[in-house]
C-alpha cells in the first residue's frame, strides 16, 4: 500500500515536471504569439528610443510579429524599469534601455526601488554609443578650451541640462576635471534638455550623437567635442573632449532586459533572432546614422557585463563627486 502511494506521489511529480517543461517548449516555440511591448525608458527622439525602433521593426520582420515601443520617462529610467519588473515573465514585455536604469541609477540614485542584479533576466546586449558636448549655434565658445574659459568668468551662472545618467556624469567630470561649477539640470531626456538649448534657457548639453549629427546638419546647434577617448568615424572633425581633458571618457550602451524568470528558451529565441538582425548590413546602417554601434552580448556575457557596470558607475559617481539624489 505504502508503495503504490510512493509510486503515485512520484508520477504525480513527474507528470508535473514533464508538464512544466512542454509548456516551456511550447511557449518558446509559439513566441512571440502576439504584439511584444517594448518599454524605453526615454522620450521619443532619444538614442534610446531610435534604437528601440529600429532594432524592434527587423524583430517584426523576423519574427513575424509588431515590436511596440511604449515609452516611460522620469527618474534615470526607474519607472519604465519598474513597469517591467511587475510584468509576467512570458517575454511580451521588455526593458529596451541605456546603462541607466540597468547599472547606473544604483550609483546616482538614493533609494533605488529595484535590485538590478536580481530582478531582471538579461536578455540580449544591443549597442553602444557616445555622446556630444553641444551649444547653440550662435553661442560665443567655438570649442571646447573657450567654454571653459567662458564658464570660469561667469561662476555658478552657466547652466547644462542632462536628460540621461550618462549625459549627468558627463557633465559632473567636465566640471571636475576642468575645475569649473556649471550648473546641472535635469530632464526627463535629452530632447528636452536641446529644446531648452535652442530657446536659451541652457546653455549647453550633452547629445547623443545621432541628435547631435541632426542638430549641427540643421545648423541650429554647434558641436565642441564627443566623450569618447577618441574621435568618431560618424563626425570625424569633431576633436574627443579628451585632447584638451585628458582621461574624459564616457560611453552610453544598450541592453534588452525582462522581468525576473523569463523562461530560458523564450531568452534565447529572442537573443537569437536579434544576434541575426545586428547582422544585416540595412540594420547596422541604420544604427550607424543614428550613432551606435552594435554590441553583440548574449544573456549570460550580459548578466556579468551588466555587474561590472554596476561596479565601474559607482567607481565614476564617486570620483565625479556626483551626490545620489
Amino acid at each position: 500500500m505504502k508503495n503504490r502511494i510512493v509510486l503515485k506521489a512520484l508520477g504525480l511529480i513527474f507528470g508535473v515536471a514533464c508538464s512544466g517543461m512542454f509548456t516551456s517548449i511550447a511557449l518558446a516555440q509559439n513566441y512571440p504569439g502576439k504584439p511584444v511591448r517594448l518599454v524605453v525608458p526615454f522620450p521619443p527622439g532619444s538614442a534610446t528610443d531610435l534604437a528601440a525602433r529600429v532594432v524592434g521593426q527587423q524583430l517584426s520582420t523576423s519574427l513575424g510579429q509588431a515590436f511596440v515601443v511604449d515609452n516611460k520617462p522620469g527618474a534615470g529610467g526607474s519607472i519604465a524599469a519598474m513597469e517591467v519588473i511587475r510584468a509576467a515573465p512570458d517575454g511580451y514585455t521588455l526593458l529596451f534601455s541605456s546603462n541607466s536604469a540597468i547599472s547606473s541609477n544604483v550609483a546616482l540614485l538614493k533609494k533605488i526601488p529595484y535590485d538590478p542584479n536580481k530582478d531582471f533576466s538579461a536578455v540580449t546586449g544591443i549597442g553602444e554609443t557616445m555622446l556630444v558636448l553641444m551649444v547653440k549655434s550662435n553661442f560665443p565658445a567655438k570649442n571646447v578650451q573657450e567654454l571653459i574659459a567662458h564658464i570660469k568668468q561667469r561662476p555658478g551662472k552657466v547652466t547644462a541640462g542632462y536628460g540621461s545618467s550618462t549625459s549627468q556624469v558627463s557633465i559632473a567630470i567636465f566640471n571636475k576635471l576642468a575645475g569649473l561649477d556649471a550648473l546641472a539640470v535635469p530632464y526627463k531626456g535629452i530632447p528636452l534638455a536641446v529644446n531648452d538649448v535652442l530657446g536659451g534657457t541652457l546653455d549647453f548639453t550633452f547629445v547623443d550623437i545621432g541628435n547631435a549629427l541632426a542638430q549641427a546638419k540643421g545648423g541650429n546647434m554647434r558641436a565642441l567635442g564627443v566623450t569618447s577617448l577618441k574621435r568618431n568615424a560618424l563626425a570625424p572633425d569633431w576633436p574627443a573632449i579628451a585632447d584638451v581633458l585628458p582621461g574624459f571618457d564616457v560611453t552610453a550602451w544598450f541592453a534588452v532586459v525582462g522581468p525576473a524568470g523569463l523562461p530560458k528558451d523564450v531568452v534565447d529565441k529572442f537573443d537569437a533572432a536579434t544576434e541575426q538582425a545586428l547582422k544585416q548590413p540595412e540594420l547596422k546602417a541604420r544604427l550607424s546614422t543614428v550613432g551606435i554601434t552594435p554590441m553583440r552580448m548574449p544573456p549570460e556575457q550580459l548578466k556579468a557585463f551588466v555587474g561590472s557596470e554596476i561596479i565601474k558607475w559607482t567607481r565614476i559617481v564617486k570620483d565625479a563627486n556626483i551626490q545620489p539624489e
